[in-house]
Parts: structure tokens; C-alpha cells; sequence
């Protein structure tokens, strides 16, 4: 596939007249082509959509995110955030113009959506019996960096519960994904992480089962820094990067997330750290625009174009 201008009037308008037809409302009614990110449970989703965005994601291993966020970026010469909530179906006429009221301030030199998302659960009702929500977080963030690219960010896969969650609820989340990954326009991100054996990763399952000849799907492997060096593990991970294993169109593709240790550094610093752990070792076999945050950007707006 030949590399594309991500400012180009040719790529960028279809987008943005698929965004105002999707707040429109219209999404309840036909599908819209969109790329949903979705994984089990600490996979490293937050750390993934921070390096496509540049925007700081909350971070932990137990629940984050109680919602769909749609996460919009531009390229743009006048850098800016927008920030609304999409109210779910179930929402009655008073609570469709309560939530469509909501906005949030963003610090553009350090953006950081904690606050954000802190404040959207607040004005959806969410609390310690009702965890989740259909309403929609939409993030809009333009930037002479971005690249064109609408994303959509989906609670985690999880099937035992705990303080924050119980797994009775487990089954509300993984319809609230389903529902996204069956629709034939949607493009499945699958992240599945390499610290956690493959099999029991639920995304797959799914992804395998909604899109049973991967025409639509794009694996995506994270923290490979933590395999074993040339363990089977390793190994195995790396066949199936190659697509070599589980086989989807679109393929494979590898990501080094952040630590906890290099939360603070800088973005070019991660994506120096990245490129040298994956031009090291078994890794450097890969293909180069199968690796790295710097070629997954335009490969997944390309994908999204096409």
C-alpha cells in the first residue's frame, strides 16, 4: 500500500464528513467505518492510544475506562482540544441536553485526559452500582503532529472481579465490545499483550469469531520487552508477528509500551527507546513498517481510508 499525505484534501474530507454524520446521531441507525481499539484488561491499550495521540491516558492495572471514548485527531497548523460527551440511547430528552452540555478545559502544553474522564463518569451517573455507561466520551485533539485518525477506545476485557468491578459485570463489557467488533465497517485494533500467554486472551476469541476470515482485523502486540530472551515465548510472539500464526489481512503489528519507571519521559525519548529495542535481537527480523509507533500512525489511517 503506497504512502499517503495525511494532510491531503483526498484523505482528510471523507473523514471528516464520516465525523459529522457520526455526531449526527446517526451511528444508531447505519455503520460509520471506524477503528476500535479493544483488549483484554491491562493489555496496554491506555499506553497505545497515548503513543498515537500524545495525550496522557490514566494508567493502571484494574479498571480505567467505564465507557466508549472516541479519540479524534487532525492534523493542524492551530493546535486545540474538544472535549463532549455523545449520549447513550437509553437517555431520556433531559439527559441528552445535560450531556450534551458537557465540555472540559485541556492544558495543550500537558495534555492529560485523567481529569477528563474523572469528570465525564461524575456527569454520566457512574458510581459503585452503576459502573458502566453507553454514553460516549468524544475527544477531539488537533495538532501540527497528528496524524488524521479516529479511534475508537473500548472498556477492557475482564472476567474475575474486584474492589472497582464486580464479575457479574463482566458480561455488560464484553457486550458493549461485541457490539462494536461485529459491526462490518468497524476495523478491529486487537491488543494483546505479550506478557500474558496468548490463548486465554479473550480479544482474539472475539476477533476470530465476528471476523472469521480476518479481512478486517489488526493485531497488535505489546510489551515485548517482557518476554524471557530467547524464550519459546519469545519465540512464538514473533511468529506471530510474522502472521505466521494467527492470520489476519491486515497482519500484525508490535508496539513497546511505556514502564511505570518511564511514565514521565519525554515522547521522542520513548520513541528513541522503542526503536532500539526493536532493532535489537529476534525483533530486528520483523518487517519495518510492522514495528514501532512511527509506522503504526499512518498504517492505521491508511487502513481507516481505505
Amino acid at each position: 500500500m503506497a504512502p499517503i499525505e495525511l494532510q491531503s484534501n483526498d484523505h482528510r474530507n471523507p473523514l471528516d464528513i464520516v465525523d459529522e454524520l457520526r455526531l449526527t446521531g446517526i451511528t444508531r441507525y447505519i455503520d460509520l467505518p471506524q477503528i476500535v481499539v479493544c483488549g483484554d484488561q491491562s493489555a496496554g491499550k491506555s499506553s497505545v492510544l497515548e503513543a498515537i495521540s500524545g495525550i496522557r491516558f490514566p494508567t493502571k492495572d484494574n479498571l480505567c475506562t467505564r465507557f466508549a471514548t472516541e479519540l479524534v485527531l487532525r492534523r493542524d497548523e492551530n493546535a486545540g482540544v474538544k472535549v463532549s460527551i455523545i449520549p447513550g440511547s437509553d437517555r431520556d430528552d433531559h439527559d441528552n441536553q445535560r450531556l450534551s452540555e458537557f465540555s472540559h478545559e485541556v492544558d495543550m502544553i500537558n495534555p492529560d485526559i485523567g481529569g477528563v474522564i474523572e469528570e465525564a463518569k461524575q456527569v454520566m451517573g457512574l458510581s459503585q452500582t452503576k459502573v458502566f455507561s453507553s454514553d460516549v466520551l468524544r475527544i477531539e485533539f488537533q495538532g501540527v503532529n497528528q496524524p488524521h485518525l479516529t479511534l475508537v477506545d473500548l472498556p477492557g476485557l475482564f472476567r474475575a472481579g474486584n474492589r472497582e468491578q464486580s464479575e457479574h459485570e463482566a458480561p455488560i463489557v464484553h457486550q458493549m465490545v461485541r457490539s462494536y467488533m461485529e459491526k462490518p465497517r468497524s476495523i478491529i485494533l486487537a491488543v494483546v499483550s505479550a506478557k500474558s500467554d496468548f490463548a486465554p486472551q479473550e480479544v482474539t476469541k472475539y476477533a476470530r469469531e465476528l471476523d472469521p476470515d480476518g479481512m478486517r482485523t489488526l493485531g497488535l502486540i505489546t510489551k515485548p520487552d517482557t518476554l524471557s530472551k530467547d524464550s519459546d515465548s519469545e519465540a512464538a510472539y514473533i511468529t506471530m508477528a510474522q502472521n505466521k500464526d494467527v492470520v489476519f489481512r491486515l497482519g500484525w503489528h508490535v508496539l513497546r509500551n511505556r514502564s511505570f519507571e518511564t511514565r514521565d519521559v519525554s515522547a521522542e525519548a520513548r520513541d528513541l527507546e522503542e526503536t532500539r529495542f526493536l532493532e535489537s535481537g529476534p525483533w530486528a527480523s520483523l518487517n519495518p513498517s510492522t514495528v514501532g509507533i512511527r509506522s503504526l500512525k499512518p498504517r492505521l489511517s491508511n487502513i481507516l481510508r481505505d
